[in-house]
């Protein structure tokens, strides 16, 4: 019989970012363990496939569609799945921005803000949306989807990489807050995922070859390597497990394979 550890039954579970890629692989592995989802991202139409495919899989999904760097399109992502569902359970900060490829020195400071405020201001925003409610029942989690970028430098990534460090120290910083109140905050940091947001770099053979050679696991990760994750750390498996990163990178920040 399946564990009732990692039974999500009667959890309300809203993802950004999740009409595709790592976001949808969250949202349907979220649904088929028993959680309603809420889908979201910038598209309408694209949230709404996205929630019709799980609903044809025997799910229960919303669409809302929301940009991030909107405070008022957030607030009406919360405002609504309450007003829908009553509470929110889990949420999964998922959705982020990447508009400057290159080193620091040509960084504008209006590109920085964009970032910083896409990838850490709209979590923060949207984990004090959230958080009241699940203090008034002393139970909750809040999952940050940051990447192992925040642990190491980089030649080309380094503003991106700066905001998904932002986002480790989010979340200790918010389970500390948050934690006597019975909510957890905890962050997933994956490496290289076949997706469209690391098109460019998975696409290049001999850049895949490379990464690939030098990741023990030898392969590159997939949206559902991530999926399993949020599905353990929103679930009563994970109730003693706050503040903490959770790497899923096959590998490579241990160090090289040979």
């Amino acid at each position: 019989m399946p564990s009732p550890l990692f039974d999500l039954h009667g959890q309300v579970a809203v993802i950004t970012g999740s009409s595709r890629g790592i976001g949808r692989s969250i949202a349907e592995q979220m649904a088929l363990a028993g959680a309603r989802v809420v889908i979201s991202s910038r598209k309408a139409d694209a949230c709404e496939a996205t929630a019709q495919a799980i609903r044809d899989a025997g799910g229960e999904a919303l669409a809302i569609a929301a940009n991030i760097s909107k405070e008022e399109d957030l607030e009406r992502l919360i405002a609504t799945t309450l007003d829908t569902w009553g509470r929110v359970d889990s949420m999964v900060c998922n959705a982020a921005s990447n508009p400057y490829f290159g080193p620091m020195a040509g960084l504008d400071a209006q590109v920085f803000d964009k970032i910083m405020h896409n990838n850490v201001l709209a979590n923060l925003w949207l984990a004090n949306r959230v958080a009241p409610q699940m203090a008034e029942r002393k139970q909750g989690s809040v999952i940050i989807v940051s990447s192992i970028g925040g642990l190491r430098g980089d030649r080309f990534l380094g503003a991106y990489n700066i905001s998904k460090a932002a986002d480790m120290q989010l979340v200790r910083n918010l389970a500390v807050e948050w934690g006597g109140r019975g909510i957890r905050f905890n962050a997933i940091a994956p490496g290289l995922i076949r997706t469209d947001f690391a098109r460019a770099l998975w696409q290049n053979p001999e850049l895949s070859a490379q990464i690939e050679r030098a990741t023990p696991l030898q392969r590159l990760g997939d949206p559902d390597d991530i999926g399993g994750i949020a599905v353990f750390l929103a679930s009563k498996a994970a109730a003693y497990i706050t503040g903490q990163v959770i790497v899923a990178d096959g590998g490579v920040t241990i160090g090289a394979p040979w």
